[in-house]
């Protein structure tokens, strides 16, 4: 537990973090994450951030040392895709009992899961997290881990980051530290060049990497490791040979840019694959970081060539949006990158933002929404479920676009409501993905089913002129839906259920 508390003051006195690095001496030793209060969900505890960035390495045995639940609880709670393996869909757990705990047969009960894991399995490795109840009761998984690894003669990753020590964001950091000690360094590659990037902190939900990737392809550069979206454990193991590394949208992966820049000499910065002006902004940093550790000068130019190319077929798509949405109200009620990443686009077609949430922003979030926006009052830290009730009720705005957690409220006051956080099924990265945001916007707000929630209740429609008044008359635009550019990307082909039709 003393390794794990220096690990943890470690990781709060980061010194790549700009809002870190803003306070004072006393409060940067209290660190970015508030502790969390026992019994309190505070948006998910340290193992829950472990395990998003962890799980999705798809070749990779997740063993969960715990009681059932925890492993229950925190099983696919991102839609990460895979192109390949499968494993990483299965659940692992040593399912402790209380008599496993009262008896101490907690570190015998991980070694023969090990064990059932390699044998049965054969992964090329095994991570195993520790949990509140382990952690508590001293089971040692460090050692465990040893010794099954020599036993079994493949890597066993600890990762020790118990929900009670911190937040979600804090786990984040704590499984970036596993890998930066057990996994990336660990193996050397035979096929190294000059174009290899590694990308952290992209997810691939709903596969929207994948709509990036072709994108570096046609530039030349090869993904050395895509930190965890899609990774195999070999390419996070080999790394450190890459020349340059995009840290996608957040912080929560900071460390482990910097430790791998402190130790293997790799640059990062910061940047977004969400709109176009950010998607662009990104490979030409990515191209200049390149060049800057060795790649053909060259590379710029065809770089501003392919970007060129793609803004104009971007915008061509989504022009042809613009007649029915144009003027509508879009609530942003998320945070972090996509708190300004999607407004330029939206503005470009006409679209009004009312309003963007700052909960998860980070300082220069803030600060590009001024520039985009021109207006601090369309900025909130949060906002309580009864006042975007009743901005949407008082049709302030015409859709919102959030996470799954507020999703009734626009429900209930029977306005539309598209999903843009992890939980969504349309993927929004790159060039295609800002199309795809603006079509689902505009499929959304002129969904048919709208029209008859709309409606006064039977009770109401006769003897009640008031309440028959009061209901939304349906829109009278008559646009034509834009015909799928196929030309564009196979993906804008449209189907019944894509519409929405009842």
């Amino acid at each position: 537990m003393s390794e794990l508390k220096a690990k943890i003051e470690d990781v709060f006195n980061e010194p790549g973090c700009d809002k870190n690095q803003g306070k004072d001496a006393k409060s940067r030793k209290k660190g970015c994450s508030k502790p969390l209060t026992p019994g309190a969900a505070a948006g998910g505890c340290a193992f829950d951030g472990a395990k998003i960035v962890l799980q999705p390495v798809t070749d990779v045995a997740h063993l969960i040392h715990a009681p059932l639940a925890c492993e229950g609880n925190s099983w696919d709670n991102r839609g990460a895709a895979s192109s390949g393996p499968s494993l990483w869909r299965t659940s692992f757990t040593t399912d402790l009992t209380e008599l496993d705990i009262v008896m101490g047969q907690g570190e015998r009960k991980l070694f023969r899961a090990i064990r059932e894991i390699a044998e049965r399995y054969g992964p090329p490795a095994i991570f195993v997290y520790s949990t509140c109840v382990t952690a508590l009761i001293g089971d040692d998984i460090e050692a465990v881990c040893r010794r099954a690894a020599e036993k079994f003669g493949l890597p066993v990753v600890p990762v020790n980051a118990p929900g009670f020590v911190g937040s979600k964001n804090l786990g984040n950091k704590l499984a970036g530290e596993a890998l930066l000690d057990h996994v990336i360094g660990t193996e050397e590659p035979d096929d190294v060049t000059p174009y290899d990037v590694n990308i952290l902190g992209e997810f691939n939900l709903s596969g929207e990497f994948w709509m990036v990737k072709p994108l570096l392809e046609k530039l030349g550069m090869r993904i050395r490791a895509c930190i965890p979206g899609d990774a195999r454990y070999h390419d996070v193991a080999t790394a450190h040979r890459a020349r340059a590394t995009m840290m996608v949208c957040s912080t929560a992966l900071i460390n482990l840019a910097r430790k791998m820049e402190e130790r293997f000499g790799i640059p990062y910065f910061e940047g977004s694959f969400y709109g176009i002006w950010d998607t662009s902004e990104a490979l030409r940093e990515l191209a200049r970081l390149l060049v800057q550790q060795g790649a053909p000068p060259e590379l710029l130019e065809r770089t501003d060539s392919l970007i060129e190319e793609e803004e104009a077929t971007a915008w061509a798509a989504l022009e042809g949006f613009r007649p029915r949405l144009e003027g509508k109200r879009v609530l942003l009620n998320t945070g972090g990158v996509k708190s300004w990443s999607v407004v330029h686009a939206l503005q470009e077609i006409g679209i009004e933002i009312v309003g963007t949430s700052v909960k998860k922003s980070t300082p220069e979030d803030k600060e590009r929404i001024k520039q985009i926006l021109k207006d601090e009052n369309h900025m909130f830290d949060s906002m309580a479920p009864r006042d975007l009730y009743a901005m949407l009720a008082e049709h302030k705005a015409d859709i919102m676009l959030s996470g799954g957690r507020t999703q009734f409220i626009a429900l209930k006051a029977k306005m539309p409501w598209l999903d843009i956080n992890q939980e969504r099924h349309h993927p929004y990265a790159g060039y295609d993905g800002m199309v795809e945001l603006v079509r689902q916007i505009d499929i959304a707000i002129h969904n048919p089913v709208w029209q008859t929630v709309r409606q006064p209740c039977p009770w109401d429609r006769d003897g009640n002129p008031a309440a028959i008044a009061a209901v939304v008359s349906p829109p009278t635009d008559e646009v034509a839906l834009p015909a799928p550019n196929h030309a564009f990307r196979k993906f804008t082909s449209t189907t019944a259920d894509d519409m929405g039709e009842c």
